[in-house]
């Protein structure tokens, strides 16, 4: 069988109730990507990286990749979602990676990613939910997080961006040496994924996204403070100078 053209990386944690709506919504929809993108041959495949759920998720999404020939699935064994994500990307048979979250499926920031990297204007797409033109309708309190770490990136790293955590797209094999170079997993490992691909010199482009989330977060935000910190200290030590985590 051919290599899909596209791989579609979800880290999925305690989502029994929407999984199964959420990926055949996302198979269905994926037909008027092609649509739009004048592609009807374009080839996807679904990774559900499944970790650490206390619920059926990991069971469902095993049905879900026997039901479904453009789905597959693996269970990492512990809730981590930056290891999740990036086990995914290295068993992605795509030659452009989309890393999407469960809860948004954004069929419009596929077309206009996948735009961009077919027409080879960049070698990674940020879905940006704090760039001017996006919409972000979160709580005020997960709006205001994003900001907080955005500035500390800023301080800390030079982050130039607006954005790191989310939706984002690239291409693999122009970004698999920095996949492979990252140390930090949990909530960071997107945040150091981007920067290390801007200090690369790899193109990064920033694109305004509406966010409108389906259910509330799996993991409460409070929890994932200490997780966040220590994982910013980490960051900071091994980008600046070097250092083992």
């Amino acid at each position: 069988m051919s290599p899909p053209d596209v791989s579609i990386v979800i880290p999925v944690y305690n989502e029994e109730g929407i999984l199964r709506e959420a990926v055949t919504e996302l198979l269905d929809g994926l037909d008027a990507v092609r649509k739009a993108l004048h592609a009807p041959d374009l080839r996807v495949e679904v990774i559900l990286a499944e970790n650490g759920s206390r619920d059926r998720t990991s069971e469902l999404a095993a049905h879900l990749s026997d039901e479904r020939p453009e789905v597959r699935s693996f269970s990492l064994g512990e809730p981590n979602y930056g290891k999740a994500l990036r086990r995914g990307i290295l068993e992605a048979r795509g030659a452009i990676v989309i890393c999407d979250e469960i809860d948004l499926c954004d069929l419009d920031f596929h077309r206009r990613a996948l735009e961009h990297l077919r027409h080879h204007d960049c070698d990674m797409v940020v879905g940006s939910k704090a760039m001017k033109g996006a919409s972000d309708q979160r709580p005020l309190l997960r709006r205001a997080a994003t900001r907080v770490i955005n500035g500390m990136l800023r301080v800390a790293l030079d982050f130039r961006g607006t954005d790191t955590h989310g939706l984002k797209a690239f291409d693999r094999r122009a970004l698999l040496p920095i996949v492979e170079a990252c140390v930090i997993d949990r909530d960071l490992f997107a945040s150091e994924l981007v920067i290390r691909a801007s200090r690369a010199g790899l193109r990064v482009l920033e694109i305004p996204i509406r966010l409108h989330e389906k259910r509330r977060p799996a993991i409460n935000l409070v929890r994932r403070v200490p997780h966040v910190l220590r994982g910013m200290a980490k960051l900071t030590y091994v980008i600046r100078f070097g250092g083992k985590p």
